[in-house]
Parts: C-alpha cells; sequence; structure tokens
C-alpha cells in the first residue's frame, strides 16, 4: 500500500513523464507563467472550425498509464482527501472538495458509485479540437487529453452539465472557483497552442475582470 502511495505521488509531481514533446511557448514567445488576464491577451482569437472528424479516439484510447497507475486514479488521488488506495494503483475511497459546486462529494469506487466523482476536461476536448488541437500531431493530442494541467476530480452530475462547453457557455456555480477555472482553461489553451473564440475570450476577461492578478496554476 506505501509503495502505491508512492508511485502516485511521484507521477503527479513528475509531470515530464507524461510529456511527449518539449512544453510550447505561448504565441508572445513567453513560456506560459504569469498573471491569466495577460497570458490571454496572447491567445489568438478565432472562429470556431467545424468540429468534422472529431472523436474521444483522436486524443487517445481512454487513460494514459505509467508504472501500473493510469491518469484517472492520479488525478483521484491528487485531488480527493482521505485517500484509500488498493490494488494497482486504484483509489478505492476519498471525499472530494468539489471545486465546481463547493460541496464535498464522498468517492466510493463501484459500478454504481465511480461516477460520482468524474475527471473533467478543463478545456473540453471537442473544443479543442475546433480550437486548433486537430492541427496537432497524435501524440500532442494524447499528451493533452492526458496532462493533469487539463484534468480535475469533479462532482459527476457538474461535468455531465458542462458537456463540451467553454467559458462562454457554462461556468462552475461555485462563483469562488470561477476564476481559477478560467485561468487553467488559458493555461490550457496557451500550452497546447490553441485559440479562443470572441465569445470566450470576452467570457474569460468578464470572470478574471474581478480577479485582475489571478496566478496561472501549476500542474
Amino acid at each position: 500500500m506505501v509503495v502505491i502511495v508512492l508511485i502516485v505521488v511521484a507521477i503527479v509531481a513528475n509531470t515530464d513523464m507524461w510529456q511527449t514533446e518539449a512544453p510550447r511557448q505561448t504565441h508572445s514567445g513567453a513560456p506560459a507563467s504569469g498573471a491569466a488576464l495577460d497570458l490571454l491577451e496572447t491567445l489568438p482569437i478565432k472562429g470556431r472550425a467545424p468540429k468534422t472528424g472529431y472523436e474521444r479516439a483522436q486524443f487517445g484510447d481512454g487513460w494514459a498509464s505509467s508504472s501500473g497507475c493510469d491518469m484517472r486514479n492520479v488525478i483521484l488521488h491528487r485531488d480527493l482527501k482521505d485517500v484509500v488506495v488498493g490494488d494497482n494503483c486504484k483509489v478505492v475511497t476519498g471525499v472530494l472538495d468539489d471545486p465546481y459546486t463547493g460541496k464535498p462529494v464522498p468517492f466510493v469506487r463501484g459500478a454504481d458509485t465511480s461516477d460520482d466523482v468524474q475527471i473533467d476536461h478543463v478545456v473540453a476536448l471537442s473544443n479543442a479540437w475546433q480550437t486548433g488541437a486537430q492541427q496537432l500531431s497524435f501524440e500532442r493530442r494524447k499528451q493533452l487529453a492526458n496532462d493533469p494541467l487539463e484534468l480535475l476530480a469533479v462532482d459527476g452530475a457538474a461535468n455531465q452539465q458542462k458537456g463540451d462547453g467553454d467559458a462562454a457557455t457554462w461556468l462552475p456555480s461555485n462563483k469562488a472557483f470561477r476564476c481559477q477555472y478560467v485561468a487553467r482553461q488559458v493555461a490550457v489553451k496557451a500550452k497546447y497552442d490553441l485559440w479562443v473564440t470572441q465569445a470566450e475570450h470576452d467570457a474569460i476577461k468578464r470572470v478574471l475582470g474581478s480577479c485582475p492578478n489571478q496566478a496561472l496554476p501549476t500542474a
């Protein structure tokens, strides 16, 4: 048990092991660091590309794994508290302080309960596909889909409500988390050379207007 926990902690800490290419820079040529509002203004603004050709498999076949731990369980271990880990790095139980609703969500592994906590791609993969990801290599798209920067454990119902929404169509009901949420979207889009639509840009800017010094997240 102790060995498994140490492996999971090591994987979360060493995100380079999930990278297949060197980290990208922003379009301004600067590394993706600093205030989220400043980085937002470096993102190109374009219309959505057609969704033609999009399917989940364009970003890899499910969760990547390393040292016997798949990324879903790595993120559960990172984001839940009071975690109990079973065989093969699988998180058996824990409690999520859900960032999207602000409420605690118990997690119990099981056919009828595992989906109570889901792993959200903060930039929905279909949104990523329509804002530049279809131009990335397959390996780069797999990296995006398994990047801890892009992933959050969240309430399952809230994740289903979000669907493929961007910041212009969906924001967490927990207003205290909105600045962190859009800052993470900006960081992901900058790292993977994605663009924003005008509506998306304006929605993110409105949120960050209440927290102009919002820092960018780390993985």
